[in-house]
């Protein structure tokens, strides 16, 4: 059983605490808990009672920090020196959204890549100069740290957690029960134009239904511009306002995705998922999927089956 444990302390914000307790929460195989030093008031507001006390963090297998309200003051020492310890004893450390100023204050972002909200990227770097902020992107994973921007982004990364623990299928159905995207890359961009796509935007909403429904034909960006009744530039445009990305990046996520799926649900061999996710060949499965994933199809499959 994968000890999750979030560490609170007053300051911190009910809406990151509650997504990482209905995500974690949601998955049978983590044992959750909610360590805290006393009571403490979430948003001011929320009285809550931790599990365990701040001790407990250094036995858990992976903290995740909730977002922190008072960043005009340093996080109380007690939950840095807790942080702190349970990554020097081997605990894989998340934040989310301000969490970041937490880790940062335990000098676990020291000479890493990290992110946080946008609007308080600035604050971040000028206060822990010696963290490489990334103000654009959703998450950063950085194996054994791993930050997040705000709210939906901190989704994101819970999702992504669970999908590098239990794989794609139970990370999918988490999210199905959520009512949420199963998946939006770490990189993708953390501020977009139109993040939900407008009544105008039906054309881009509709493309996409349909090539997520053909994902084992060699679709191209033209393809998708001519199915959607605008030219490849107005396509890739209209694309990138409303998603953070490019055409051929969300192809090639979605692909991926499904290799996923199907390298944890089935016996097909690589040359049969290539097929069915329109990477043509088992060489280009193995190419593709080793650089998105981290791992080759085969070893994800042995660790996911």
């Amino acid at each position: 059983m994968h000890t999750i444990a979030i560490a609170v302390a007053d300051g911190i914000l009910n809406f990151e605490l509650s997504l990482a307790c209905e995500i974690f929460g949601a998955v049978d195989r983590y044992e959750l808990l909610i360590c805290g030093s006393a009571p403490v008031r979430a948003d001011g507001r929320f009285l809550l009672e931790p599990d365990d006390g701040l001790d407990r963090l250094a036995r858990a297998d992976t903290v995740i920090v909730p977002g922190w309200a008072e960043l005009d003051a340093e996080p109380p020492a007690d939950l840095v020196a807790a942080v702190r310890a349970a990554h020097g004893a081997g605990a894989r450390v998340a934040s989310l959204c301000t969490g970041a100023f937490v880790l940062a204050a335990a000098g676990l972002l020291d000479g890493r890549r990290a992110t946080t909200h946008w609007l308080y990227a600035e604050a971040l770097a000028a206060r822990y100069p010696r963290i490489e902020v990334d103000p654009d992107v959703l998450y950063v994973d950085s194996g054994s740290v791993l930050t997040s921007a705000g709210k939906a982004a901190a989704m994101d990364l819970c999702l992504h957690l669970v999908r590098l623990d239990h794989g794609s299928a139970v990370a999918n159905a988490v999210a199905r029960r959520l009512v949420v995207p199963p998946h939006r890359s770490g990189g993708q961009a953390q501020f977009v134009a139109t993040p939900v796509p407008e009544p105008q935007d039906r054309p881009l909403s509709a493309v996409l239904a349909w090539a997520a429904g053909r994902l084992d034909q060699p679709l191209t960006v033209e393809d998708l511009a001519r199915r959607a009744g605008l030219s490849s530039r107005h396509l890739a445009r209209h694309f990138r306002s409303a998603t953070g990305t490019t055409p051929l990046r969300w192809l090639l996520t979605q692909r991926i995705r499904r290799a996923q799926e199907l390298l944890e649900t089935t016996d097909d061999g690589m040359d049969a998922i290539a097929a069915a996710t329109g990477m043509g060949t088992a060489t280009t499965l193995r190419r593709h999927f080793s650089r998105v994933v981290g791992v080759p199809p085969v070893e994800y499959r042995r660790t996911f089956r």
